[in-house]
């Protein structure tokens, strides 16, 4: 999902010699992966009434603001540095929102993520749905689909969390437990505990479809 750092690397060396062009080029590389990022955070309710797109300008704005702040200390990779810039804004902007409505989002839905709404999803969702369910058919993807955002979001935070920086953002367990301010094993013991949540909720879900189309073939 992020550039890779052979290509950052010189981009930030010449940002630090004060290249305007490389700023430029450094931040438009990123600029696709916050978007997907943000994109996948977004209470639904918010993003019908957000674009995702101008969170991620505001991010941009404020990470070109601060560069030679982090040039001068680059405690983490770059592209960790600007998740935490797009957390702080996904949160403000979640806030403003409600702030903003008489009511709260939270009657219209809950903060889920749009999740993994691209083909790693069908890759995770085969690891806990039964084999046999092999994505053949535009149908089946879209059950499959289906099946795995609902999973999800009856995660909690901290297991959803986990699962969209393995599998949506692609993020080693290294630089998740950077991501989450965690050690290496505690970040591998949460991706583990989510990983089987999920793979309850999936199998829990399976048992239960044939019972229910058997009721509804009974009424």
């Amino acid at each position: 999902m992020w550039p890779e750092q052979p290509q950052v690397d010189p981009l930030l060396e010449e940002a630090r010699r004060g290249e305007a062009d490389a700023v430029e080029r450094l931040l438009t590389v990123h600029r696709d992966p916050l978007r997907r990022l943000i994109g996948a955070r977004l209470d639904p309710a918010l993003a019908a009434r957000v674009d995702a797109s101008d969170i991620v300008q505001d991010v941009l704005l404020e990470a070109h603001r601060r560069l030679q702040e982090y040039l001068k200390n680059p405690a983490m990779p770059f592209h960790l540095w600007l998740r935490h810039i797009a957390k702080d804004h996904i949160i403000d902007a979640h806030r403003r929102h409600r702030q903003a409505q008489r009511r709260s989002l939270d009657r219209e839905q809950r903060i889920v993520p749009a999740v993994l709404a691209d083909h790693s999803s069908y890759e995770l969702a085969g690891q806990f749905i039964d084999p046999e369910l092999t994505p053949a058919s535009e149908a089946i993807r879209r059950e499959m689909q289906r099946r795995l955002d609902a999973a999800i979001t009856d995660l909690d935070e901290d297991d959803r969390e986990i699962i969209l920086l393995r599998h949506r953002e692609q993020l080693a367990n290294q630089e998740a437990a950077r991501a989450l301010g965690l050690s290496e094993a505690a970040a591998s013991m949460r991706y583990l505990r989510a990983v089987r949540r999920l793979r309850e909720a999936l199998l829990s879900a399976e048992t239960s479809r044939p019972t229910d189309e058997n009721e509804s073939s009974d009424d």
